[in-house]
């Protein structure tokens, strides 16, 4: 029997476009082997270990001939190609409905409610990159205390405030507003808070942001383990994508590297249950910026560090690596694409060099962990743990 698993979410870093990519517009699209290209080749020695080559050809990165971990794809279930869709699935809910997109702004009406909500006029509402709407619209800020609102092509409504004219904590507030407002048809995915501080002409994000998410429609294997009285604990944006709900404890983390050491933490501290952190800056500041480099980079930076996770690891412990969607920063545009994820799955005890195929589901790591840790069946999914876990 497994007693801990460690489940980490590398955000945006997606394996090759999946078969219904062409209904997004991501033909072609291919995260991992296009951002490898695009420098020259990876350097993932440990990624490489657990199989990753073995998902494809991706410059620099060799196809192991004996694997330490098992290695597959998952092809996503649901409709849409936006985190809370792709974590949600991972933990066994599948939607058969996207979730709203507003390529052109959003209607009057929600933008009329909205304002009547907060008591202030809003700026922009227009489809844009967020470091992008804030140089534009900065100044017109400053001026009329008026909030930022802007959409993209994911199911977002998003809200950008300089710190110094509207508190974190007051940004925050209208992003609730915002959310119970946003019910059906418009129930978009996220409500993020993107607070900004410097001068006109120099503004920059801070690391206050805070995504409000829509809870889940049915049960998660987070609610299911916590039921159980497992500790669950949730790393970095987990929180804001559940709605808190599941976790036994969250824990923010202001960058890839603290969401990292506060996994190594949970490591020694908690010797049951499920571990899930996710690892955003792939999708927030390479993937939506075109920043291929900076995307190798940071896939780099884990791999260095991926040594110390394992080094922590039980003999009892699952490690599996994934991801929730696509980004791939070479493609015009800065939407996440319609991408299978890598799946690597690893632990002492466990089987090495299987592949597990392409997956139908996202569900079906969920169905895994929970069989894994003697949890309820999941709504959806099928356990591949009798292959990585022979009898």
């Amino acid at each position: 029997m497994v007693s801990r698993v460690i489940l980490i979410v590398l955000d945006g870093v997606g394996a090759g476009a999946a078969p219904d990519a062409a209904v997004y517009g991501d033909e072609g699209a291919h995260t991992l082997a296009h951002v490898a290209e695009s420098v020259g080749g990876l350097r993932v020695p440990n990624l490489e270990a657990l199989g990753l080559g073995h998902l494809g050809t991706f410059a620099g990165v060799r196809r192991t001939a004996q694997p330490d971990g098992c290695f597959g794809k998952m092809a996503a279930l649901s409709k849409g190609k936006d985190s809370t869709t792709g974590h949600w699935e991972m933990t066994g809910v599948v939607l058969e409905k996207p979730f709203p997109t507003y390529p052109n702004g959003f209607p009057p009406n929600v933008i009329d409610a909205f304002q009547q909500a907060i008591g202030r006029k809003t700026l922009g509402n227009y489809a844009a990159s967020g470091t992008a709407i804030i140089q534009e619209m900065g100044l017109q800020h400053l001026q009329t205390g008026s909030p930022i609102v802007y959409a993209s092509a994911d199911s977002v409504f998003q809200i950008a405030a300089h710190e110094q004219v509207i508190s974190v904590e007051e940004l925050y507030g209208m992003c609730r507003a915002a959310r119970k407002l946003l019910a059906p048809p418009h129930q978009v995915a996220r409500v993020i808070a993107r607070p900004f501080t410097g001068e006109p002409g120099a503004f920059t994000r801070t690391n206050r942001r805070r995504d409000f998410s829509v809870e889940p429609p049915a049960q998660t294997l987070l609610d299911g383990l916590k039921a159980d009285g497992y500790p669950v604990i949730g790393i970095g944006k987990i929180d804001d994508l559940f709605t808190g709900r599941g976790l036994t404890r969250a824990v923010p983390a202001k960058s890839d590297s603290a969401a990292l050491d506060e996994t190594l933490r949970a490591l020694q501290s908690i010797p049951r249950g499920l571990i899930f952190a996710n690892l955003i800056e792939f999708d927030m500041l390479y993937g939506h910026r075109n920043d291929a480099a900076g995307f190798a980079q940071a896939l780099q930076a884990f791999d260095a560090r991926l040594p110390e996770i394992l080094g922590k690891m039980q003999p009892d412990d699952l490690l599996c690596i994934t991801a929730d969607h696509g980004n791939d920063p070479t493609r015009p545009g800065t939407d996440h694409t319609r991408e299978y994820v890598p799946l690597l799955v690893y632990g002492a005890r466990m089987a090495r060099g299987v592949n597990l195929g392409t997956r139908k589901s996202f569900a079906d790591l969920g169905q895994t962990i929970a069989e894994a840790l003697g949890s309820k069946r999941l709504a959806w999914g099928e356990s591949f743990l009798h292959v990585v876990m022979p009898s």
